[in-house]
């Protein structure tokens, strides 16, 4: 695979991206096809690959530990803190208590002596972004961590880390691990020309839809319960379907998989560095890998605009972001007496 500059880090990595979230009891509980998975991605070509704390509880850096003995001096290797790892309210959050302590845990978990790229799996309104800064560029001055980088973040909190970074004269992010797909075009608006201001690489996740653009799920056939017995809404959503399969009869037409068109769709943005692939399966892996070199001509690209326009989204995926101006109705509502007075 042809490299691609992270940003301005000075490190190269691979359009696709492994992403591990399905390995482990949440998806695939065989941990050596797993490390299968991990070493054919490797031999592909991919040389990052991104994991989190939280995966399967744990047991997901665990696996990829497992599968880079060896091999570690040759994979960039991202991970991610902010998710509950436990009922304690402070074993979660970007705050340096947590960070410092669950550091020491994904290094041990992954059997390394440091992470390529830790990145900060959401904001935490309740942190000052300068805190997480601040015990990010200790870790960087330690040698735990080698750069820093945010997932699921506004464009607004994005600007704002870069302003305190600056003033503080601490470490500042140097990635963004957005959802994007062709569904969810919504970070072409913000996200996406905020990075590129910064010279920010940007890792992208769901680029398949979180299935939906698979080819497997479609509108007459029955959303499938996952692992933990829950049917996402997006998978159930009407607009959404009818969508997906204008999507499906159009990489019909060009005569290319919907996969492929779908990751080819992602990796095309001039604002995206590497799209993350989730492969549960090697079967899976190798129909990714089949269309690594699909290319979309400008009247496919024309075609996707008209089904789904430039920086809309169909439907948000459930396990999207939402700040909480969105998900508190406190925050979007006056006092009775001050809505009865107006």
């Amino acid at each position: 695979m042809r490299m691609r500059p992270l940003g301005r880090t000075g490190i190269q990595v691979s359009p696709y991206c492994l992403g591990t979230m399905m390995f482990g009891r949440v998806g695939n509980p065989d941990h050596d096809e797993c490390v299968r998975i991990i070493h054919r991605s490797l031999d592909a070509g991919i040389n990052v690959i991104d994991t989190a704390d939280v995966y399967s509880y744990s047991e997901t850096e665990e696996i990829v530990g497992k599968a880079l003995k060896g091999r570690r001096d040759d994979v960039i290797l991202a991970t991610k803190v902010n998710g509950p790892m436990g009922e304690d309210p402070n074993r979660a959050g970007n705050s340096r208590r947590w960070i410092v302590t669950e550091v020491e845990q994904s290094l041990r978990r992954l059997q390394t002596d440091h992470i390529d790229l830790y990145q900060i799996h959401h904001p935490d309104p309740r942190t000052d972004i300068e805190e997480t800064l601040a015990a990010l560029t200790d870790l960087m001055r330690d040698g735990k961590v080698r750069a820093i980088g945010t997932s699921n973040f506004p464009a607004s909190d994005i600007v704002e880390a870069q302003w305190v970074a600056e003033r503080r004269a601490l470490a500042r992010f140097r990635t963004e691990q957005p959802p994007y797909s062709l569904l969810n075009r919504g970070i072409e608006r913000e996200v996406l020309p905020v990075c590129e201001r910064y010279g920010m690489g940007t890792l992208v996740w769901s680029p398949l839809g979180m299935g939906l653009l698979t080819g497997r799920y479609r509108k007459d056939r029955k959303a499938p319960a996952n692992r933990m017995a829950w049917v996402p809404r997006h998978m159930t959503d009407e607009r959404t379907h009818d969508t997906v399969e204008r999507l499906a009869l159009l990489a019909e037409e060009a005569g290319i998989p919907l996969t492929h068109m779908a990751m080819a769709f992602a990796v095309a943005h001039p604002g995206v560095t590497a799209a993350i692939i989730g492969p549960r399966t090697m079967e899976q892996l190798d129909d990714l890998l089949a269309g690594a070199g699909t290319v979309l001509g400008d009247d496919v690209l024309d075609r996707i605009d008209e089904i789904v326009p430039a920086g809309s989204d169909v439907g948000l995926l459930d396990v999207s972001y939402d700040p909480p101006a969105v998900t508190r109705a406190g925050l979007r509502r006056r006092p009775g007496g001050e809505r009865a007075a107006a």
